[in-house]
């Protein structure tokens, strides 16, 4: 998803006439020009010639209800997306191009201010229908209608689609002269078959366990809700032989299986009950692997290297509670989470700490403010802490002795600042005479070896500090209601970052149900930051605005940041057989745990039990 498009008109000529002054390509780049040519064949972190055939059992956190995506009720199966395509895909290998799926190509002025979209003639549902651009159009309505807020904020820049016949679609755009808001509707619209839907009264509107029609590699076999969903691949799949898709989509079946707890989910896949397992407790990769399959060879470990920026995790703190609408109070609360402690006794010394709300990228804040980003950030400064302009942004360090006397008392110090003073043991509000509560909401009980030593530490200065575990459902719905003090969410973000930061942190977005500005954040500065990312033109520009965007964020103390592992720890049965070649960014099996581009080795198949 990606800005500034500077792809030669040459490198497609198409029969369909081209508007003057525009130009008809096959791929769009947001910076420089696309890395694989028209003509190529496959992407390299895939085996081309990967055998088709056997079957999968995958795992998957927490529990499902839907089978919409669309709209804000409901969880649905991160997997959903095997039955879809979008108009463009991303290649792995660029962090801003998108290349033609079920778009052949696209034709854009030299103002970027609208896009033409022409499908493949081929594309169908797996009904045989074509997919038309109807379709398209169909579906842009039922998202601005119905769909989750924070798809259509990430898609607001769009204004108009429009069907010009059955294979073009036309969207025009806010604005204009950027590519960003193109490409992030060519890679994240899936169109839905207007003709199923419209039929027997389905309602896009409305969750749904109706396994729904679909154009992508699978299609549904089968449902058992909140358990377990299987896929079958679909071996007429119109797009099997396209240079995006070949190689990948290798088993005929994959089953998920949905596991409440992260702890009973470890202890299937050592039983053997699934096949593939992305890790992320340093402490299990660290010492947890040592069981029988693991020792005979049955099982193995891959650490995959990879330059994807990532998002940021960490506590966010619900600023629409009276409690956290001080900074003072947030900043105290960040002193008293000790990282290095945990670093050391629960997370087996791995990982990074975050230190942005941009990590592993080239879009956060590093040092002091650069002169590019003092021009950002000067019109602004009495708004502004001076220590943004003086001091690079860093949480407190220990020695992970547990010893963290001098933070508390810092800590102490900004609460007596804020109105909080110890009383009989107790934090307490001096106006109110409240104490103060704190609850941290968590939807699987995975970090709970992380949050109870913390809430320990907070417990220890008269702070009521407990931890709550609900099911995914309710965890969903108090998330979408705000309905919390404290939560650990990971704030992914797109590259280079776009639109998804007014949801994330626009003032718009704070009181919109659903939106992903969990933390209330409400700050001019921060709009205005954000409006100049969107606004930027060239990819300096937009890493100035991002890196001051983000010291303001850091400095508003929004979240208290946790850590980062830029590999991707992987487990898995020896028969599974993978390319030697990882993508240099994008590893797919990071969020939605599915391997595409591995395969069943038919020369260890019948080792399976």
């Amino acid at each position: 998803m990606r800005r500034v498009l500077a792809v030669a008109a040459t490198l497609l000529s198409l029969a369909l006439p081209a508007y003057a002054g525009t130009a008809v390509v096959p791929a769009l780049k947001q910076f420089g020009e696309p890395q694989f040519a028209p003509d190529f064949t496959h992407f390299p972190h895939v085996n081309p010639n990967a055998p088709k055939g056997g079957s999968v059992t995958l795992a998957a956190p927490g529990s499902f209800d839907s089978l919409n995506s669309l709209i804000l009720r409901g969880v649905p199966p991160r997997t959903l997306g095997l039955i879809a395509d979008t108009l463009m895909v991303p290649s792995g290998w660029e962090l801003d191009a998108a290349y033609g799926a079920l778009a052949e190509s696209v034709e854009l002025p030299d103002d970027r201010s609208w896009a033409i979209f022409t499908l493949r003639a081929n594309a169908r549902w797996h009904d045989g229908v074509p997919v038309t651009a109807q379709d398209v159009r169909f579906t842009w309505d039922q998202i601005q209608a119905h769909g989750a807020p924070f798809l259509k904020s990430f898609l607001d820049r769009v204004k108009t689609v429009e069907a010009l016949d059955d294979r073009r679609v036309k969207i025009t755009v806010d604005g204009g002269g950027d590519l960003k808001p193109i490409l992030d509707f060519a890679l994240t619209l899936s169109p839905r078959p207007q003709h199923w839907w419209t039929a027997n009264g389905r309602d896009l509107s409305k969750t749904t366990l109706e396994p729904p029609l679909g154009s992508g590699p699978y299609r549904i076999k089968s449902v058992d809700p909140g358990r377990s969903i299987v896929f079958e691949r679909v071996a007429d799949y119109w797009g099997r032989d396209l240079p995006v898709n070949r190689g990948l989509y290798n088993f005929d079946s994959v089953k998920i299986d949905y596991y409440r707890d992260d702890d009973v989910s470890f202890e299937a896949f050592k039983a053997g009950a699934y096949d593939f397992r992305a890790e992320n407790r340093a402490l299990r990769w660290a010492s947890g692997y040592d069981f029988p399959a693991m020792q005979d060879g049955r099982v193995a470990r891959l650490a995959i290297p990879s330059e994807l920026p990532l998002g940021a995790q960490g506590f966010r703190l619900n600023t629409r509670r009276p409690a956290f609408a001080d900074p003072r109070v947030r900043e105290a609360l960040g002193l008293l989470f000790d990282f290095d402690w945990i670093r050391k006794n629960i997370l087996a010394g791995q990982y990074r700490r975050t230190l942005s709300n941009f990590p592993n990228s080239d879009f956060g804040a590093r040092g002091l403010p650069g002169p590019a980003e003092l021009v950002l950030l000067e019109p602004h400064r009495a708004q502004l802490p001076d220590r943004l302009f003086t001091q690079p942004f860093a949480p407190p360090t220990t020695d992970g002795s547990s010893n963290t006397r001098a933070q508390q008392r810092d800590a102490l110090r900004l609460f007596k600042e804020a109105g909080w003073e110890t009383r009989n043991g107790t934090l307490t509000n001096v106006k109110t005479g409240e104490p103060l509560r704190i609850e941290f909401l968590d939807g699987t009980g995975a970090l709970t070896r992380v949050v109870q030593p913390y809430i320990e530490t907070l417990r220890k200065i008269g702070i009521d500090a407990t931890l709550r575990i609900v099911d995914s459902a309710q965890y969903q719905a108090r998330l979408d209601e705000f309905d919390f003090d404290v939560v650990t969410v990971n704030l992914n973000f797109f590259t280079p970052p776009g639109t998804e930061l007014r949801t994330y942190f626009g003032s718009a977005a704070a009181d919109t149900k659903g939106s992903a500005n969990y933390a209330g954040v409400r700050d001019p500065v921060a709009d205005a930051l954000i409006e100049r990312v969107l606004a930027a033109k060239d990819l300096d520009s937009v890493q100035a605005a991002t890196r001051a965007l983000d010291r303001v964020l850091l400095w508003g103390f929004f979240m208290i940041p946790h850590w980062h592992n830029p590999d991707n720890w992987v487990a898995h049965k020896t028969w599974l057989a993978h390319p030697a070649t990882p993508a240099k960014y994008d590893q797919d099996f990071r969020n939605t745990h599915f391997p595409a581009n591995w395969w069943v080795d038919p020369a260890k198949a019948g080792a399976r039990p």
